[in-house]
C-alpha cells in the first residue's frame, strides 16, 4: 500500500547512505510532519525559448541567466517567471517517490512554483519554475524555504528507476 512518509521514517531516510537529502540549510527546521522543506539557493531568468516535441531527440531546454542576491542575500523580483533552482540534493531509494507542493505562504504573495514529480530512483539537485503573479512583485531570501516535498513509499521497489536525462544535474 502507498503512503505518505510520516517525519519519524523521513528521518531514517536521512541518516541512510546516500540520505534522503545531502545539503540541508537547516536540517531540524526543513523536517516537516509529512515531508521536507526545500531552500532556495539559485534564480534565474529565461532568455530564450524552448522546445518540446514527441522524442527527447525534439527538446530543447531554454537557456537562462542566473540573477544575483544583494550584499544581505535578497532578490527582488518583477511578475514573470523564474528557474530555481534547490540547495538539497535529493537521492530517492527505489520504493519512495516524491511531490512537491509550495509552501503557503508563497501562494499568499502572489508567487506560485511548479515542479515535476520526483521519480523513484532519482538522485540530483532539482529545479522549478517560480512564477511572480502579484504585479507589485516579490522579494525573497537566498535560502529561504520554499517548496514541501512530501515522500510516499511504493507498494514495492520499482525495478525500472529514474535514468532520464536530468539523474544527476546540478551537483
Amino acid at each position: 500500500m502507498t503512503a505518505v512518509l510520516p517525519k519519524q521514517e523521513i528521518r531514517s531516510l536521512l541518516s541512510r547512505t546516500p540520505p534522503l537529502l545531502e545539503g540541508m540549510v537547516n536540517g531540524e527546521e526543513q523536517l516537516q510532519p509529512n515531508g521536507v522543506d526545500l531552500t532556495l539557493r539559485q534564480v534565474a531568468m529565461f532568455s530564450n525559448s524552448g522546445r518540446i516535441g514527441q522524442s527527447n531527440e525534439e527538446r530543447r531546454l531554454s537557456d537562462t541567466a542566473p540573477l544575483t542576491f544583494d550584499g544581505v542575500g535578497d532578490m527582488d523580483l518583477i511578475a514573470g517567471p523564474y528557474l530555481i533552482t534547490f540547495n538539497e540534493i535529493v537521492n530517492l531509494p527505489p520504493d519512495v517517490m516524491a511531490i512537491g507542493q509550495p509552501r503557503s505562504s508563497l501562494l499568499r504573495c502572489g508567487v506560485a512554483i511548479h515542479n515535476a514529480v520526483w521519480d523513484a530512483g532519482y538522485s540530483g539537485r532539482s529545479q522549478a519554475l517560480l512564477i511572480v503573479y502579484n504585479p507589485y512583485g516579490f522579494r525573497i531570501k537566498k535560502d529561504a524555504r520554499l517548496l514541501q516535498l512530501v515522500f510516499l513509499r511504493l507498494t514495492a521497489a520499482t525495478n525500472d528507476v529514474y535514468n532520464g536525462r536530468f539523474q544527476g544535474e546540478n551537483k
